[in-house]
């Protein structure tokens, strides 16, 4: 009875972090990283198998039609920088974990949240606002045009039809 009560509170604490609170809530973006949360680390990882962190965002902006490497820095080279303030939904944000360059990249999801893949946690939802990450955070990329975005965040499985 207590996994059961635990798992409810994970998957409704998981529904308002992610999608309640969010401008993508509902969207294509937001369904995929729902169907991932919880996905173990594995380093080198591309799929639900398991994920590294460039792998897990390279599935999922594959799985919305867009292409990217399978590597932090590398898809740091990618799209527009943007500030913290101008930030939306579904731009990426790397880090410096290491002491070397980018070597972590997460998906933003609003309200100051993004979606990655934790070396400690698998994937997960963090706040930029968490002490580790402001003192690693190195900025933001927008990877995707607004068209796209505008694609991408009003589009659901409930409402692909509607234009």
């Amino acid at each position: 009875m207590k996994k059961k009560l635990a798992a409810a509170v994970l998957s409704l604490s998981i529904i308002f972090t992610i999608g309640a609170g969010s401008a993508f809530a509902d969207s294509k973006m937001d369904k995929v990283i729902d169907k991932t949360i919880g996905t173990k680390y594995v380093s080198g990882g591309t799929s639900t198998n398991g994920f590294d962190c460039s792998g897990f965002t390279m599935f999922v902006f594959d799985k919305i039609g867009i292409n990217l490497p399978h590597q932090s820095g590398s898809q740091y080279q990618m799209g527009s920088a943007v500030s913290r303030d101008e930030m939306r939904p579904g731009d990426l944000v790397f880090f410096n974990t290491n002491g070397k360059g980018v070597s972590h990249v997460g998906i933003y999801v609003g309200d100051g949240d993004f979606a990655h893949a934790s070396s400690s946690r698998g994937v997960t939802i963090s706040s930029l606002n968490d002490s580790y990450y402001v003192n690693r955070y190195v900025g933001a990329k927008r990877i995707m045009s607004t068209d796209a975005y505008k694609t991408v965040a009003s589009d659901s499985q409930d409402n692909d039809d509607v234009q």
